[in-house]
């Protein structure tokens, strides 16, 4: 598992020099002008995880195996991009497949690149895309609305329970609330998610900075942080520029340029990180000879559902889970040490694992 986070935001924003710094790739083409992106470019990055190399080292593990995630550069939206003005839906569609949405706003000042609405308001950028979208969700609600208003009239209690979710959905998107708004009773959930909204889904704010405002930020980057509060979302700053640079240097020169930027890790770093508390995830290692590997699961998951995320067959024959916390692994020297040390618990189906367990699992075949 990791997690996919689409990328969207106004044509020229620095999307796609963002989405090809963090993904060391040039697969999306950055260009001034717009729709420069053509079709949606994937894009997978390995997750910043320290935790891995001292149990990989400890293990004397032939290869480290970080977790995932996954970017999605998604096409420049314009207004009335809902109508099919710009690339129209198709774009729109991109989005319903993501777990969470990085909008990405324009913080900085650069008569070179155009900007399609030739001023500097990330605020008002972020009101076009997210217009759009509920726009689009509309759309989607009241087609659907009328086909499940009959099989509710015909007592189907599938239709009655999503019936009653579209309504609520309307009700919002018209008064120019985004779906997300919505307080959800846990037993909804599922059925919400199968809504597909894409003003549903987390959200989280990229304020595109120039390089001198990298480490504090600018005037644009405080609205954008603070817009994000109100919207209870997660905001980052990050100098794409300054990103697509690191992207070419080594190890040890990012250390070096990041240092002498006032920044203490790269905004691929940043990002993730705040993706991952915006969705609640977090990791659990199996480390052994052969390799040393981090899973991201949801906070809360047991251990059978931890284990599914190796292999289902791990789930449905969950016997128990071999455990031991990062810090006992580390402590001890490894897993004989934690098995003598009496580190290394036996965990049934019920436990919660916790961030930075180190597993191994027993099931039946």
């Amino acid at each position: 598992m990791g997690f996919k986070c689409g990328i969207v935001g106004l044509p020229n924003v620095g999307k796609s020099t963002l989405f090809n710094a963090l993904t060391k790739t040039a697969a999306a083409q950055a260009a001034n002008y717009p729709f420069c992106t053509i079709e949606p470019n994937v894009g997978d990055v390995a997750v910043p995880e320290p935790r891995i190399a001292k149990l990989a080292d400890i293990a004397k593990s032939a290869e480290i195996i970080p977790a995932r995630m996954q970017f999605v550069d998604i096409a420049g939206l314009v207004k009335g991009a809902s109508q099919g003005e710009g690339l129209g839906n198709q774009f729109l569609a991109n989005i319903r497949e993501v777990d969470a949405v990085a909008y990405v706003l324009r913080c900085f000042e650069d008569d070179d690149v155009t900007h399609v609405s030739n001023k500097i308001d990330p605020i008002a950028d972020f009101d076009i895309v997210e217009t759009e979208l509920m726009l689009a969700d509309l759309e989607s609600l009241e087609k659907r609305r009328a086909n499940l208003e009959k099989k509710a009239k015909g007592q189907d209690k599938e239709a009655k329970a999503a019936l009653v979710l579209v309504d609520v959905a309307l009700e919002v998107l018209r008064e120019g609330r985004p779906a997300r708004s919505v307080d959800i009773d846990d037993d909804q959930r599922k059925d919400w998610k199968a809504l597909q909204l894409l003003t549903a889904k987390p959200v989280l704010f990229v304020a595109n900075v120039d390089e001198d405002s990298a480490a504090d930020g600018n005037a644009h980057s405080t609205r954008v942080e603070e817009k994000a509060a109100e919207e209870g979302a997660a905001a980052v700053v990050i100098s794409a520029k300054i990103e697509s640079e690191l992207a070419q240097l080594s190890d040890d020169e990012q250390a070096e340029y990041l240092e002498t930027l006032g920044l203490e890790e790269p905004g691929l770093n940043r990002l993730i990180h705040t993706g991952y508390r915006l969705l609640d995830l977090q990791t659990y290692f199996t480390a052994g000879p052969k390799e040393s590997r981090a899973w991201t699961i949801p906070r809360g998951a047991t251990a059978p559902q931890a284990a599914g995320v190796i292999h289902t067959d791990f789930e449905t024959g969950f016997i128990r889970a071999e455990t031991i916390s990062y810090d006992d692994y580390i402590a001890c020297g490894g897993e004989q040490g934690a098995k003598e040390a009496g580190k290394m618990r036996l965990e049934g189906k019920d436990y919660v694992v916790a961030d930075g367990d180190v597993m191994h699992f027993r099931f039946n075949t």
